[in-house]
């Protein structure tokens, strides 16, 4: 199993949103980074377990939890021109751009915000959101940061 980080900005979509989605599942649309289509194509597996992290807020950072539930398949909002994630260059027989499906687990009890992962940056060493100028929406978690920010949430 792996650990991972999702961004979402919670105007958007946020942790509360999920929980409120029928069965408490929803397709992670709109990636539209290679680097992260990759992850989800080569890396991510059924069972696997993201933070969610709120971004683009006034207090960023971790808000809960969820498990992915599906292998990675084409983001249907690719195909749509309606859509804001509309693809031109996408086709149905050659997609670019996938998602996976992910389920509510539950909410933090104390929400780890940016300011507080920034104050145990010795013990976090290494974790991609504290790294000057990154800002991918998905990263991997190290299973050492995941036990310590659980503990930090008082899980």
């Amino acid at each position: 199993m792996a650990y991972w980080l999702m961004k979402s900005e919670p105007d958007a979509f946020s942790i509360d949103d999920l929980a409120a989605r029928p069965k408490q599942t929803e397709p992670w649309n709109g990636v539209r980074n290679y680097q992260v289509r990759n992850m989800f194509r080569d890396q991510f597996r059924i069972g696997d377990e993201s933070f969610f992290y709120h971004s683009n807020c006034d207090a960023p950072g971790i808000y809960g939890l969820m498990k992915i539930v599906s292998n990675a398949y084409p983001d249907p909002t690719q195909f749509d021109p309606q859509s804001d994630y509309y693809d031109p260059k996408s086709t149905q027989e050659e997609p670019r751009w996938l998602l996976v499906d992910v389920k509510f687990e539950r909410k933090l009890k104390h929400p780890v915000t940016l300011a507080t992962l920034r104050e145990h940056e010795k013990q976090l060493q290494g974790m991609i959101v504290l790294a000057k100028g990154t800002r991918l929406s998905v990263t991997p978690v190290k299973p050492a940061h995941w036990d310590y920010i659980l503990k930090l949430a008082r899980a």
